[in-house]
């Protein structure tokens, strides 16, 4: 179709939709039933090993490790993408690419087996990299069709959207899992043959989760405008370019101590709460006694659900305690919540426990991420070129949560424990509350 002019509501109403169809893999597939699912292939065994590379894994950090790699990937592939969004024309067709890596890696997902253990981890990657390569994209273009005035409510508008999208096919997932003899599958009158119909839900979901990815897009592709740029061949010049200007942001953060101690910080406590965010159904799969598998699977979903809820009301909590008590402070005040939480995980047992720590989880979850992004706009130098400081930020990030993975395995390999790991982290939120506590209150 021909392009619509920027700031029209068509252009802005299908750029938000792509929101609508990729938020279903965060919730569904990261989050949620995949877990599960992934669990419940070693609920035969007592040690829960597998091997693969060579190695013998423990299931659970066999997961963190692959997740660990797939950001190691996007994190030196996002600024080379950025670099190439920026200057090379037809950014859509970037676009399509992941979300159809994406999609295809979950509908891949139904495969997913001990015995093929290779070629499942490849299917879980190509979800995993497939979501977080189209949002390189999906984000450049809000600049494109949106004016300033317009960015900051289409965005908001967008993950409104992603939220109601993914919440609804969750409910749809969840109610296959739990009745699947209401969507015609074989339950049987053994409690073995519903745990199997079950399962089989489970995989269904994730072929449910890449059609919906695929299809729903389908009406941004048709909107959104090729790009803007004026058919500039890719070169090595433009492929390098994105790192050539983090280099450059690098070199500026020494000239900027508010900045660069606020980013030291930051680096550090969101290396332990994006861990931690990672593998909270993990850690509660295994780690709480839950009584039955019926009951498990229910009682981690909903607390996936109240994550999500109280995710919204954090974030607006946090606003307003920062509006009156600074962000620094407040930013301290959730590290130190962050804290005592870790404590609090080495101990719980019981679901009621659990769902304690997971509306707790949810409250300074949207709080932190929400404040530590604001925090660091509101501490930028006075430049137009903010795209690429918040490029580096974002590399910052997922080096963050590469670290903090492979710590978080590593100590669940070794000691074959989600609790030490988890209680380990409790140094990198102190750690953060010391840097914070460094950031000067005006700039030098």
């Amino acid at each position: 179709m021909a392009n619509l002019e920027k700031g029209s509501k068509k252009l802005l109403n299908a750029w938000a939709f792509y929101d609508w169809a990729n938020s279903v893999y965060t919730l569904t597939i990261a989050s949620s039933i995949f877990p599960i699912f992934y669990s419940a292939l070693f609920i035969s065994q007592t040690e829960k090993t597998v091997p693969a590379f060579g190695m013998v894994f423990k299931s659970t950090a066999l997961i963190t490790y692959m997740t660990a790699f797939t950001f190691l990937v996007v994190s030196f592939t996002s600024p080379i993408l950025s670099g190439i969004a920026d200057y090379v024309g037809n950014k859509k067709n970037f676009m399509k690419f992941f979300c159809y890596v994406g999609g295809i890696g979950c509908i891949g997902l139904y495969w997913f087996s001990l015995e093929n253990i290779h070629l499942s981890l490849l299917f879980y990657f190509m979800g995993l990299i497939g979501y977080w390569g189209s949002l390189v994209f999906y984000n450049s273009y809000l600049p494109d069709i949106a004016f300033p005035e317009q960015q900051d409510r289409i965005s908001a508008k967008g993950f409104s959207m992603g939220y109601l999208g993914s919440v609804f096919l969750l409910l749809v997932n969840l109610a296959m899992v739990m009745k699947p003899h209401w969507f015609g599958f074989d339950i049987g009158n053994t409690e073995e043959s519903k745990d199997l119909a079950s399962f089989e839900a489970m995989k269904v979901s994730f072929i449910t989760v890449g059609l919906w990815w695929i299809l729903f897009s389908q009406y941004t592709f048709y909107v959104l405008p090729k790009g803007v740029s004026n058919g500039h061949k890719v070169t090595k010049t433009v492929v390098f370019n994105g790192l050539k200007e983090l280099k450059l942001v690098w070199l500026q953060l020494q000239q900027n101590l508010r900045l660069k101690r606020f980013l030291l910080a930051f680096f550090v406590f969101s290396m332990a709460v994006q861990t931690i965010m990672l593998v909270a159904v993990y850690f509660g799969e295994e780690e709480i006694a839950w009584g039955s598998s019926d009951a498990k699977t229910q009682g981690l979903i909903v607390s996936i659900l109240v994550i999500q809820l109280v995710a919204i009301l954090g974030a607006v909590l946090t606003s307003r305690a920062s509006a009156k008590f600074g962000n620094i402070n407040t930013l301290i005040f959730v590290n130190v919540i962050w804290m005592l939480l870790c404590v609090y995980a080495y101990f719980m047992e019981t679901p009621i426990q659990f769902y304690l720590a997971a509306s707790l989880v949810g409250l300074v979850m949207g709080g932190i991420q929400s404040l530590a992004r604001s925090t660091y706009s509101k501490f930028l130098p006075d430049t137009e070129d903010t795209t690429s400081y918040f490029s580096f930020y974002d590399v910052a990030e997922k080096i963050g949560i590469v670290i903090g993975m492979v710590i978080f395995a590593t100590i669940d390999q070794i000691t074959g424990s989600m609790r030490n790991a988890i209680l380990f982290l409790f140094i990198f939120f102190l750690i953060g509350i010391i840097l914070l506590s460094r950031v000067p209150k005006e700039n030098k």
